[in-house]
């Protein structure tokens, strides 16, 4: 059986991972899904990856998984610990130096959204939670933290990408970020064909068993 150690996105929480981490506990897995210190203004990246290292503690057998903003911490922890995949979920793929603050402009993810009409949208519960019920979208918003400069200015410190298997997941359905985008990204980036799956953004609240079985599925490739 496997560790799952879930990394949360940008003004997030761990919280955003229990319905997955329930299903996937159901199948005889572990999880870890910490509370990044990205509330505290003085958090860089290294910060966020230190907090994920210590929830961690001396558990095996894991496989990294970062949403959105996540993907600039999880590698971090992949570089650091003997991680068997990572995975990133609709995760914005950084590139060495490369400050998350300028990422949108680096990758096109701007005009990408532009084009899409995706700009516009400027209610959360259609860019983020159009899929997710009503009273787990509010509570996701109510739990919702700032997220420090600090770590949104730093350039991202890995030199090369860390030498394991990669995997990346796109909503089919996301609000936020266009699909067409990141599978551009994930193939200009990382050189992979990302897998798919139906729902938004946040699939860990809309979709939690279909995104434990494309997870779970990691495990025997």
């Amino acid at each position: 059986m496997a560790t799952f150690v879930l990394i949360h996105g940008g003004g997030d929480s761990g919280w955003i991972w229990h319905l997955l981490e329930a299903e996937l506990r159901s199948r005889g897995h572990e999880t870890v899904a910490p509370d990044l210190p990205s509330d505290q203004p003085s958090a860089g990246l290294g910060d966020y990856a230190d907090a994920v290292i210590a929830a961690v503690g001396d558990r095996r057998n894991l496989v990294v998984v970062g949403h959105s903003y996540g993907a600039f911490t999880a590698p971090l922890v992949a570089d650091r610990l003997p991680v068997d995949v990572l995975v990133l979920l609709a995760g914005m793929i950084p590139a060495p130096g490369e400050r998350p603050d300028d990422w949108w402009e680096t990758t096109g993810c701007n005009h990408a959204r532009d084009a899409a009409g995706l700009s516009a949208i400027e209610d959360p519960f259609e860019s983020f939670y159009h899929d997710v019920p009503r009273n787990l979208a509010e509570e996701s918003m109510r739990r919702e933290r700032e997220e420090s400069s600090r770590a949104g200015s730093e350039p991202w410190p890995l030199l090369v990408w860390p030498e394991l298997p990669t995997k990346f997941i796109v909503c089919k359905d996301d609000r936020f970020f266009p699909a067409e985008f990141f599978r551009d990204l994930a193939r200009t980036r990382l050189g992979i064909v990302p897998d798919e799956i139906g729902g938004g953004h946040c699939v860990a609240l809309s979709r939690p068993k279909e995104l434990a079985d494309l997870l779970e599925g990691y495990l025997q490739r």
